[in-house]
């Protein structure tokens, strides 16, 4: 008998036939369950609450057409399994998916025993390769718990559904683990980034994180794999790119032939742009055999690395053809192939170095000028100069990853020398010293110089679109690391770096910018950056990034202490004697570490920022009226699109003549002042000016005033913003944190229906939030004021205990 009838005979109610027929049903769906469909939807209905969650899942597309919703049961699922109150649950709209979802996770981290509850147990299906089709992000934790089992042969079909459904990938609280878990790791990550639909990856809190672990999930996230070991390990290359290797070809005639005589291209030709590629047994077997026998004369211990390629049948598969995919924004170039190329190659001068050259420590990949190239989709390109002597080693993560800007750099050099006049047609640009990054001694200092060593049997995939980091340290190892993967991440569209301790380091980083800046199919239009302490001024950081990277769409810059070391700076790499190219910046966010606002500073910054419809400055400190005056003048002249202003922990108190100019901007839609003091010593006239201005200002369509000690009477006074003369287009007002008591908001309320009275009901007034106010002192005016407002208008506010707030904020006084 099912959980509901056993239920309700525990209760004394006996179960009605149809409730006992039901049950029946539902424990013989594995025959019936074609006859169940067809049954009408009356009686449909009520046998749903009795299907276990396999079948309640197959069942609802026939339970859609019949007009019927599994939705409570899915909550009601919820309720009893889960048994917490997921976070924002008034905004899930699909219960199912999140049900499913979070019943996938629990399974995989065994938090949960699908033995527990009859509906969550059927023998016919796996808990794992059923929800799995749902699960659109995945948490991994701590020791990597689930990777083995999600790689593990019985759960391939598990691994192809995530690859097809799976959108975000988060790593929380990191712990360092052995070879085998990242051996199974990488392979997670090339079936559900390279193969699969992961466009972000998400990794935050932690403290001491393994290098080798963090540099491994950077660099497959970027698109590039280097298989070591791991496929050793599994004994066979990847199905996924041998499908994809015997579906379309990797290398044309032409290339064979390049192959015949130890010239291995390492990129597509033009055919690849049209999908004509060759596609004979016998050529596929001659490039195979060509590849191996280059590998063996270029370098006698990259053996092993072909051994590990070696296919089931006996066939030898180099790396190039290890899963070279085509995507639209990715360079698809296999980065390193094992070729003889002549000595001039090895160094400047011609001569075969048989040690690494001695590089600058800081910004290595980018002493010469960064020129662009045509990605590898419909262009051939020279194999990247190899050192013979290097090491050896599969599973060097480091060597790789240092290397890929600087194989980019020398690609595209070589491209120029061999056609400039080819390259100036199609690039139009022409690099000049003012374009090479100089960040030499600044930052990215510790460990001494970066070797780049080549790579070996690494292959580019797609990559993710967003890429965050939140409170993990990065040292200058993983800084350079990370700079390398950004200079040719094209795919890149948003890059989060939020408490990563990054310091002078932050150098390494705008390095990766300025050369992924120069690719026409860069993507990036996203960045935000946020630590504890500032190691140079925000608003210098922020034109050191446009200045690195014009193209930005959105830039975040957050602080929130400034550096103690006086005298730490670095000298001769201010960026304010560059000047800033003209950007495509339209989103600005500074917030300062309690400094200056340094108006003569964000001068240039607004005034090549024509596209700017948004600017936020937090807590900044204004020195005085003049400064502020040169500001909004700025804004005027030189941002004639701004539409959204936002003041945040800025004292305005002593600026009431600018922010009445504000207020009357024709342009602006939206005006935050939030914990400004306007109200901490203004007078009654001040008030009447901001009403009398808003009143008439029939642009502004958002007024944000949350934390300005408005008080009942001037939040009563507000009123008067709709009332019958008024030419206002307020739909949003925020008066949250503004020490507002019930009485006051039930005489806000009742004025407010007063106007809209006089106005014959029509007004524009949608939106008002009333976050962390006094209402709690008398539960009844409050309920009654929020109930008339609730007939005009939505209203957002929360039960918060003031009383609790007083006393934590004494605490801490």
């Amino acid at each position: 008998m099912e959980p509901r009838a056993e239920r309700e005979a525990a209760a004394g109610s006996p179960p009605s036939l149809f409730e006992l027929s039901g049950a029946v049903v539902s424990s013989a769906m594995g025959p019936l369950e074609r006859e169940v469909w067809a049954l009408p939807g009356q009686i449909l209905q009520g046998i749903l609450p009795l299907l276990n969650i396999y079948y309640l899942e197959r069942i609802e597309e026939t339970a859609v057409k019949k007009g019927l919703s599994t939705q409570p049961i899915w909550h009601k699922l919820w309720n009893d399994v889960m048994k917490i109150r997921p976070p924002k649950s008034e905004n899930i709209t699909n219960w199912r998916k999140k049900f499913l979802e979070t019943f996938f996770s629990n399974v995989l981290h065994g938090v949960l025993d699908v033995s527990s509850d009859p509906r969550l147990s059927d023998r016919r299906f796996s808990p794992l390769l059923h929800s799995s089709r749902h699960v659109t992000q995945l948490t991994i934790c701590n020791m990597l718990q689930g990777v083995a089992e999600l790689t593990a042969e019985r759960n391939q079909r598990v691994l192809e559904n995530l690859a097809g459904s799976l959108r975000t990938l988060k790593f929380r609280h990191l712990l360092t683990s052995d070879l085998s878990i990242r051996q199974s790791l990488s392979l997670l990550l090339h079936h559900l980034i390279h193969h699969g639909t992961v466009s972000q990856v998400s990794m935050c809190s932690w403290p001491v994180p393994d290098k080798v672990l963090l540099v491994l999930i950077l660099s497959m996230s970027a698109g590039f794999w280097h298989p070591g070991k791991t496929l050793m390990h599994q004994g066979s290359p990847c199905s996924l790119c041998r499908e994809e290797s015997d579906a379309q070809g990797l290398l044309t005639q032409e290339d064979g032939a390049l192959l015949g005589s130890n010239q291995l291209c390492c990129d597509s030709t033009e055919q690849s742009e049209t999908g004509q590629w060759g596609d004979s047994e016998s050529r596929s077997k001659k490039v195979q055999t060509a590849s191996a026998k280059v590998l063996q004369e270029a370098d006698p211990d990259s053996q092993a690395s072909i051994e590990l390629s070696r296919s089931s049948s006996g066939t030898v598969k180099t790396p190039v053809l290890c899963g070279l995919r085509s995507h639209p924004l990715q360079n698809l170039a296999c980065q390193d192939v094992s070729c003889k190329v002549p000595p001039e190659y090895y160094n400047i001068k011609g001569e075969s170095s048989p040690s690494l050259p001695k590089r600058s420590s800081v910004g290595p990949t980018f002493q010469k000028p960064y020129r662009w190239f045509k990605t590898a989709v419909g262009r051939k390109r020279r194999c990247p100069r190899r050192n013979r002597r290097a090491r050896a080693d599969p599973e060097d993560l480091y060597d790789f990853v240092f290397a890929v800007a600087r194989e980019e750099e020398e690609t595209a050099e070589s491209l120029y020398e061999s056609n400039a006049q080819e390259r100036e047609s199609i690039d139009g640009w022409a690099p000049s010293p003012a374009d090479t990054p100089s960040f030499e001694g600044v930052g990215c200092t510790e460990g001494g110089s970066v070797g780049i060593l080549p790579l070996k049997a690494t292959c580019r995939f797609r990559s993710v679109s967003t890429l965050e980091l939140f409170s993990i340290p990065l040292t200058g190892d993983t800084c350079r690391a990370l700079g390398n993967l950004l200079s040719s991440w094209a795919s890149l569209e948003k890059l989060v770096l939020s408490y990563n301790g990054l310091g002078a380091n932050i150098f390494c980083i705008l390095s990766g910018l300025r050369a992924l800046s120069h690719r026409r199919d860069c993507s990036l239009h996203v960045v935000r950056v946020s630590d504890v302490f500032s190691h140079i001024p925000s608003v210098e950081l922020v034109r050191s990034i446009l200045t690195a990277f014009p193209r930005l769409h959105t830039l975040s810059v957050s602080f929130d202490l400034k550096n103690q070391l006086e005298g730490n700076r670095p000298e001769g790499h201010s960026s304010l004697e560059a000047e800033i190219p003209e950007s495509c910046l339209e989103q600005l966010e500074i917030r300062f570490p309690r400094e200056p606002l340094q108006t003569s500073l964000l001068l240039p910054v607004l005034k090549a920022s024509r596209s700017l419809q948004q600017l936020s400055l937090d807590s900044a400190t204004i020195s005085c009226p003049l400064e502020f005056g040169l500001l909004l003048q700025a804004l005027k002249e030189c941002n004639p699109g701004l539409k959204r202003l936002s003041f945040h922990d800025v004292n305005l108190a002593d600026y009431q003549k600018e922010v009445l100019l504000l207020l009357q901007d024709p342009v602006l839609q939206e005006i935050t002042f939030s914990f400004c003091r306007l109200f901490e010593s203004c007078t009654t006239e001040f008030l009447a000016d901001i009403i009398q201005i808003v009143k008439r200002n029939s642009t502004l369509k958002s007024l944000k005033l949350p934390g300005n000690r408005l008080g009942n009477h001037r939040l009563v006074a507000l009123a008067d913003i709709f009332s019958e003369d008024s030419s206002s287009s307020i739909c949003q007002l925020d008066v949250s944190s503004n020490c507002i008591k019930p009485d006051g908001l039930l005489e806000f309320a009742k004025k407010l229906e007063s106007h809209i009275l006089q106005r014959g009901g029509q007004i524009k007034f949608t939106h008002l939030r009333l976050f962390q106010n006094w209402l709690d002192q008398d539960a009844a005016t409050a309920q009654e004021a929020l109930r008339r407002l609730r007939a005009v208008c939505s209203v957002v506010s929360n039960t918060w205990d003031s009383s609790q707030a007083f006393a934590d904020y004494i605490s801490v006084m």
